[in-house]
C-alpha cells in the first residue's frame, strides 16, 4: 500500500433503534474497542451519503433522519491497526430495524443505550461523541 498523502475524511454512524438504544460493533481494526460503523468518503460523494453507504454496507441497516454530532481529528493514533491520518465526521441517526447484518470488517454487535455504553471498553473517538450525545452538544 502506498504512504499516505493527504488526511483521509470518514465518516461514523451513531444508529439509534426505537428503543434508544445505539449500536456498538467490535472490528479487528481497532483490537479490543467498541466502535460504530463508517469509513471513507469516496470521491465525488457527500458526507450524508457516506453515512447512508456506509451504514448500510457494515450492518446492513437502512438509516434515515442524519444529524450531525461533531469532527475530529485522529492523527497517526496507535489504537488503530494500522498508522493513518484521519478526520472524522461523526452523525448520529436512526433505524427502524433490528436485523444487523455484519460485513467482514465487524465480529460482533450489540445494541446498548448511550449511558451503559460508556462503561464500556470504547475508542476514544467513540467515547468522545457518546458523551457530546449524551449532553445534548451535537454540532
Amino acid at each position: 500500500m502506498a504512504e499516505q498523502v493527504f488526511p483521509e475524511p470518514t465518516v461514523g454512524v451513531f444508529i439509534f433503534n426505537q428503543a434508544g438504544e445505539i449500536l456498538l460493533l467490535k472490528s479487528h481494526k481497532w483490537p479490543g474497542k467498541y466502535v460504530v460503523p463508517g469509513g471513507h468518503v469516496e470521491l465525488g460523494e457527500r458526507l450524508e451519503e457516506a453515512a447512508v453507504r456506509e451504514a448500510k454496507e457494515e450492518t446492513g441497516l437502512d438509516i434515515y433522519d442524519l444529524k450531525f454530532i461533531m469532527f475530529q481529528e485522529f492523527v497517526h493514533d496507535p489504537s488503530f491497526w494500522k498508522r493513518r491520518h484521519f478526520i472524522f465526521f461523526d452523525y448520529t441517526c436512526r433505524t427502524d430495524s433490528l436485523e444487523v447484518t455484519l460485513n467482514d470488517e465487524a465480529q460482533e454487535h450489540a445494541w446498548f443505550q448511550p449511558e451503559a455504553a460508556l462503561s464500556l471498553p470504547l475508542d476514544t473517538y467513540t467515547r468522545r461523541s457518546i458523551e457530546r450525545i449524551i449532553a445534548g452538544n451535537m454540532s
